[in-house]
């Protein structure tokens, strides 16, 4: 009654829409997004774009919103009630949610000069903890979906490993899915990471980024571009990339580059996909970096045997102990760094070692294509030395493996199919958003309120086809009568297990004895000592 008679005071949708506008103000002058001088234009763009006359003029009554979500969304639901959406789905909703907020962001000149001007009266890490809030604030990063995502920590032998199913992202209806393949194509941006996404409307198939922000960086002599993933998989998940549209390309430069960001950002870390296919991420066609505010599980791993170089005496070179094989060199001598990063480069991307399966190169068509490069990842360690982990990579495929030898192998698809890119390198597993259903109907298993039947192991339709196996094995070792939580926590400890099986599998040296010493000798082809 008391909503209806709410509703009954605005007299119309018009001067209700108009009212959430003027919230919708009130929060961007709060949080910062604009200044008093510049409510006026922002006020009549949103007006102009929801086809409003006339401002709401009447006091605002309502407490400040927490989010501009849940302003957003009701003027989202009033435009597709107008017909002012061609569909009300959500691609169609997102677009005009990015231009509405399009409105209320600051000029992307003035934001950078407002972003060093804070790095150099205060310091960096207010001035990033600032331009975070600000993509928050305008609903560049959906913290509304990334809520939803799920995320535990799992107990492995090389510590805990941390978990996320990324439910972030809605699927799409089968109309919604026909729009998008149906779409006009375009080649601009040439790709989502381009410099001329900052301000473009979008499109069916390309997300508007009329509210994205971007800061430039100089690295290694070249203008990068720093901004925040809109997916945060992790705290302050940051997307450091080319100006030019250019291939992914691991060389000396992406150390200098690497250890440059960390120098203005000490307080990130920095890393860089692999610039192959299997072993790269999911952009190779436009040379970037992540970084972030967050302390992976890798990091976290300890030094199991260390080495030294006389060429480099003041660099210390360790194994880390990690299911992928993974070289840590830490010092505080940036030029000694360098160089014995880069010459781990040249002579992994030339190092064979057929007793492991590892070619460097396998001729195709008279053509000699090269499969060894380097994941790499930067940061400044507790000691407050530059320290590089160097992840040794190989994307060759085999008529066994056609996906990729040093890739999940086929068992681990039913958990985890994807590439191993520089995130789950690292020890944060993104999984796919079915995984949540799944182990819920899993957990059903466990507790005995539901049997591991033919309707499960016979029919490839069923969402727990694919895990027969693992569950037979789940259900010999806890049984058929636990507790609920239990259950739960038992699923997510062994779908742990099964992501360290992924990067077990993604190293090119097994923790075998005879893969162990295969590793001490590719060191010691480099003239490392122990």
């Amino acid at each position: 009654m008391e909503q209806r008679q709410k509703n009954t005071a605005f007299g119309s949708p018009d001067r209700k829409a108009a009212y959430r506008i003027e919230r919708l103000l009130q929060f961007g002058l709060k949080r910062g997004l604009l200044e008093p001088l510049d409510v006026y234009a922002a006020r009549n763009g949103l007006l102009d774009l929801l086809r409003i006359g006339e401002p709401y003029e009447g006091e605002l009554t309502e407490p400040m919103a927490d989010s501009a979500v849940e302003l957003l969304e009701p003027l989202l639901d009033y435009a597709a009630e107008s017909g002012l959406l061609e569909e009300n789905n959500m691609t169609v909703r997102d677009l005009l949610d990015a231009r509405l907020m399009g409105q209320l962001m600051p000029r992307a000149s003035e934001l950078v000069q407002r972003f060093w001007m804070t790095a150099k009266s205060t310091d960096i890490e207010a001035a990033t903890d600032a331009f975070y809030n600000l993509c928050i604030d305008s609903n560049y990063i959906r913290m509304d979906r990334i809520n939803k995502n799920m995320y535990w920590l799992a107990p492995t032998e090389y510590g805990d490993i941390e978990i996320t199913v990324n439910l972030s992202k809605p699927e799409k209806d089968p109309k919604e899915i026909a729009m998008l393949r149906n779409a006009p194509q375009s080649h601009y941006p040439k790709c989502l990471l381009c410099i001329e996404n900052v301000g473009y409307a979008g499109r069916l198939n390309h997300p508007a980024r009329q509210n994205l922000r971007v800061i430039p960086v100089e690295l290694a002599g070249e203008t990068w571009y720093f901004q925040y993933s809109p997916y945060v998989y992790y705290n302050e998940h940051s997307i450091i990339f080319d100006r030019e549209h250019r291939p992914m390309k691991t060389s000396k430069e992406t150390f200098v580059r690497l250890l440059d960001f960390t120098e203005r950002f000490p307080h990130y870390f920095i890393g860089s996909n692999a610039d192959l296919p299997i072993v790269g991420g999911s952009i190779l066609n436009h040379d970037h970096f992540q970084g972030g505010r967050h302390k992976f599980p890798m990091e976290k791993a300890v030094v199991e045997e260390s080495f030294s170089h006389p060429d480099y005496a003041g660099v210390k070179i360790g194994i880390v102990k990690w299911p992928m094989s993974v070289i840590r060199l830490s010092t505080p001598n940036r030029d000694q760094l360098l160089k014995l990063a880069t010459a781990i480069l040249d002579a992994w991307k030339s190092y064979s070692d057929p007793s492991q399966d590892i070619f460097a190169f396998t001729e195709q068509g008279g053509v000699q294509v090269p499969h060894n490069t380097i994941t790499p990842i930067a940061r400044n360690n507790a000691s407050g030395e530059y320290e590089l982990d160097l992840v040794l990579r190989n994307n060759r495929t085999s008529e066994e493996h056609p996906d990729g030898i040093f890739h999940p192998h086929k068992e681990l698809h039913h958990i985890k199919k994807e590439n191993i890119g520089l995130i789950e390198v690292m020890g944060l597993a993104v999984l796919p958003g079915r995984l949540k259903d799944e182990l819920e109907l899993a957990s059903r298993l466990l507790t005995g309120e539901e049997k591991l039947d033919g309707k499960i192991t016979r029919d490839p339709s069923h969402p727990l086809h694919k895990h027969a196996k693992w569950l037979e094995e789940l259900i010999a070792r806890y049984g058929t009568a636990m507790p609920e939580e239990d259950a739960r926590q038992a699923l997510q400890t062994e779908t742990g297990r099964k992501f360290a099986d992924v990067l077990r599998d993604a190293g090119v040296y097994k923790r075998s004895e005879q893969g162990m010493e295969r590793f001490r000798a590719f060191l010691r082809h480099l003239g490392v000592q122990a």
